[in-house]
């Protein structure tokens, strides 16, 4: 298959999956890169100029999260965080220090290719993100308003937040928590009453929600189509 433009590195130090990812990816059309532990890792980020990174949370040396932190402090590279700890709380830690997204340890290399695509997707066009299209609902997220049937709806900032991310990430799962920090929501009473308000502005039939939907004990999702 003919390699596209965008080069991609795997920092794990596991060498099976470092190994699994970097061909899955290779024959999906991606060059890739890998580094086992970090030091490796801004070696090769000081040569190269990688359009996303797949970087294994718990290392030896310095962790994913403690590279992450550092990265973002320098760079504009994506990163998505690969770990083996499914609580919330280590979830939103990773999205609190500034990583794109997260898949927990066992994956599909299917949704790791999802996952890849939609990164690279929001950081090339950030804006298509502010501009776009939920079943029949417009949005646009600059001036804050969703047009549903030709009815305009203004949306607060919080608002504006949780549907930025949940764009960039379509059929993922967020749980309350996540959203909750995402919005600057403690109570989840109020993050409840703030789903509801986007589904008044998104959906046709909002309380048989087809976009915007409720996983029963697990959080919220939003399907794009």
């Amino acid at each position: 298959m003919e390699k596209n433009r965008f080069h991609i590195l795997v920092v794990d130090d596991d060498d099976r999956i470092r190994s699994l990812i970097k061909e899955f990816l290779s024959e999906k059309g991606f060059l890739v890169s890998s580094a086992e532990n970090a030091e490796k890792a801004k070696a090769k980020i000081e040569i190269f100029n990688f359009n996303v990174i797949i970087l294994d949370v718990m290392m030896p040396g310095q962790s994913g999260y403690e590279l992450t932190k550092e990265l973002k402090e320098t760079k504009n590279i994506p990163i998505i965080l690969l770990t083996a700890k499914g609580e919330v709380e280590n979830r939103i830690h990773g999205l609190e220090i500034g990583a794109d997204d997260y898949l927990g340890k066992p994956f599909e290399p299917k949704e790791l290719l999802l996952r890849v695509k939609n990164v690279i997707k929001m950081n090339i066009n950030p804006n298509k993100l502010l501009t776009s299209k939920i079943g029949e609902a417009d949005l646009n997220l600059n001036k804050m308003v969703i047009t549903l049937r030709e009815k305009p709806q203004k949306i607060n900032l919080s608002e504006k937040k949780v549907l930025i991310k949940m764009l960039s990430s379509p059929g993922r799962i967020f749980s309350r928590s996540e959203i909750g920090k995402i919005a600057n929501i403690t109570k989840e009473r109020s993050i409840d009453v703030m789903i509801t308000r986007l589904r008044k502005k998104i959906e046709i039939n909002p309380k048989n929600p087809k976009f915007l939907q409720t996983i029963r004990g697990s959080g919220y999702v939003l399907w794009v189509k």
